[in-house]
């Protein structure tokens, strides 16, 4: 659990030192966010290995149903991800979707991974993503949305992600469990 927990420290140290040290940020010039980047994919390796070497059980049982729902989850959390809320018609006037997308794609492994070492990682990494949004909030209130783009757009990302969706789920369950049954 150590490591896990050291992952997530170094995730949240690496996406919030700007604005927690503006100065030590400023004084580093271009070199901060090779700093930032280090942090963060230090972090990542720390959070996987973390994950796959902490002993944990289920906390209960969830109906294999959810296996679904989580793929649909998953499949909005990768449109939300993309460039398409920002250049389609729908969601253009939203501030963060990608931060919101990351929300999703936690809470849909939560969903489905109801182990404590689930609820650790992709609960933080949940907490994160709505901390983010505030701090973005404060520290830029002033922001505009995007203009409006079309309906076509939004059906192109759409369909990209569920491209996406099928060959991330595919290498998921090489490397772990298959998100799709069997």
């Amino acid at each position: 659990m150590t490591l896990l927990i050291a992952g997530l420290a170094l995730w949240y140290v690496g996406h919030f030192w700007k604005r927690a040290l503006p100065r030590a940020h400023e004084t580093m010039g271009s070199r901060a966010k090779g700093v930032s980047a280090l942090l963060i994919l230090i972090g990542i390796v720390f959070m996987v290995i973390g994950y796959r070497v902490m002993e944990s059980h289920d906390l209960l049982d969830y109906p294999p149903a959810l296996r679904h729902v989580n793929n649909l989850m998953v499949l909005f959390a990768l449109y939300f991800t993309s460039p398409g809320p920002s250049k389609g018609a729908l969601f253009y006037k939203m501030r963060h979707p990608m931060l919101t997308g990351f929300i999703i794609w936690a809470v849909a492994h939560i969903v489905v991974n109801p182990d404590l070492a689930s609820m650790i990682l992709f609960g933080a990494l949940s907490i994160w993503a709505v901390l983010e949004i505030i701090v973005i909030n404060r520290a830029e209130p002033d922001w505009q949305p995007n203009p409006k783009g079309t309906i076509a757009k939004d059906a192109m990302f759409f369909v990209a992600s569920i491209v996406l969706l099928a060959i991330i789920g595919y290498i998921h369950g090489l490397i772990g469990p298959t998100p799709f049954g069997g």
